[in-house]
């Protein structure tokens, strides 16, 4: 018996290269055709194009995608990588929750048929979510999905400025999760981290151009809301992000743009959030009386409510979005946890908590797994920021519902089972020498044939 050893080329290897070596799943083309409906649905629910775009209005866009979603879900079961029993415990977390929501709104003491369709409505995003999970199987499509995003609540702040001249606080320049500038102000904000995220991955200055730009007009747009509760969530999401972007990522000049933008923006754009903090007081910066003062007095007198609502109907609540009714002034409770408590339950409030727990459990383990690749460490550095601000932002905002925050933790469970996938492959791949990181992010490794005779 005769041993040889060949020394291959040195090969430079990425950890995203690093793929599951498995048959192509059947019917790719169908898959296709469900991942670029799947795409659809969030390009109309983050986009909003009826709004903005001419002649679109007449057509159902929102319920097209999400039938034609639901199709692609339905036609996928079974031809995926991942099956249902693959679902990671979040998803099991949100489907109770969705579940919970049923008998909440027909036994609710306010109005039954209102929170049915309301929790019918709401359960779209179960479908997206899983459908998310079945069909992103590599890091290109988890970046489309993400671009969609980032890039959809670029556009709606470059139109909602503008077209909202003359709208205060850019109220009503666009429908449905945009109409509310809280809410606008919150969307913008849980975007931002994955628009940095896209600059700082950008090849080409004229794409890095166009990202900054995005960023400043998101910006922009933020501060005409004059939303206090998006201004606290965008200083905490934006210390996350410096920490992860400009400390860790040793790019010191981001938190030198950072407060220099901060600081132009709050003299250019800030007059208006500038009275309605100053109002928190009862006078604005001219000594006078202003109606902010009254918004601030009236969200505390609904939290007392809330908490009321929660004490009387703790296990089932009082049906989803029937807490402004029941309050008599017809306004939702600016807390995401005592919307959802009041609302839907205990119960539901502990789900919808364990449910955002599991996303930054994810993000720890992605933290632990080394050799990931420069892009993959952006998208994991956007997501935590993204995940934070939300953590701090739901209270201030009554955003239990909101599609984003969802999207956000199944975009860290895909990232998860894309790893974990990656890990199980290497384990069924001959024997190699370990990688060796060079300062570019990408890794080498010299590889030994052994041939016997």
């Amino acid at each position: 018996m005769e041993n040889k050893s060949l020394i291959t080329d040195e090969k430079t290897v990425r950890a995203s290269d690093i793929v599951p070596n498995e048959q192509t799943p059947p019917s790719k083309e169908a898959l296709n055709g469900a991942f670029f409906w799947l795409s659809a649905f969030y390009l109309v629910y983050c986009a909003r194009p009826e709004d903005w775009i001419p002649g679109l209005h007449l057509l159902p866009l929102a319920k097209i995608s999400g039938i034609l979603a639901i199709i692609g879900f339905v036609s996928s079961v079974g031809k995926t990588r991942r099956g249902l029993r693959d679902l990671p415990v979040e998803a099991k977390y949100l489907l109770v929750i969705i579940a919970l929501l049923f008998p909440s709104a027909l036994l609710s003491p306010v109005w039954k048929g209102g929170a049915f369709f309301k929790s019918l409505d709401f359960a779209k995003v179960y479908v997206a979510w899983v459908l998310t999970f079945l069909l992103v199987t590599n890091f290109d499509r988890l970046k489309r999905l993400v671009f969609l995003q980032a890039g959809s609540v670029a556009a709606i702040s470059v139109v909602s400025v503008l077209k909202g001249r003359s709208h205060a606080r850019l109220e009503g320049v666009l429908g449905g999760i945009y109409s509310n500038p809280n809410d606008l102000a919150f969307a913008i904000v849980l975007s931002l981290p994955f628009c940095l995220a896209f600059l700082l991955s950008a090849k080409g200055v004229f794409r890095k151009i166009a990202w900054a730009l995005s960023m400043l007009l998101m910006a922009v747009a933020l501060f005409l809301t004059a939303s206090r509760g998006g201004f606290v969530t965008l200083l905490v999401a934006g210390v996350v992000c410096l920490w992860h972007f400009g400390v860790r990522g040793r790019r010191l000049y981001l938190i030198f743009a950072a407060v220099v933008g901060m600081t132009v923006l709050l003299l250019v754009a800030g007059d208006r959030l500038k009275d309605r903090f100053f109002a928190i007081s009862g006078e604005d910066l001219n000594g006078g009386m202003v109606s902010a003062y009254g918004s601030y007095e009236e969200r505390r007198e609904l939290m007392k409510i809330a908490v009321h609502g929660v004490i009387r109907y703790p296990i089932l609540g009082l049906g989803m979005h029937n807490f402004p009714n029941y309050s008599g002034k017809w306004r939702d409770v600016h807390v995401a946890y005592l919307q959802i408590a009041v609302e839907g339950g205990i119960p539901i409030l502990i789900l919808y908590l364990l449910f955002f727990w599991r996303g930054f459990a994810n993000l720890r383990f992605l933290g632990k797994v080394r050799d990931l690749d420069h892009e993959t460490k952006l998208l994991v550095a956007a997501l935590h920021s993204s995940l934070v601000g939300f953590v701090v932002g739901a209270c201030f905002s009554p955003e239990a519902y909101q599609y984003f925050p969802y999207f956000t933790v199944g975009y860290t469970s895909v990232l998860v089972a894309i790893v974990r996938e990656r890990q199980r492959a290497n384990l069924n791949r001959p024997s190699m020498p370990p990688l060796r990181s060079d300062s570019y992010g990408t890794h080498t490794r010299t590889s030994t044939l052994t041939f016997s005779h």
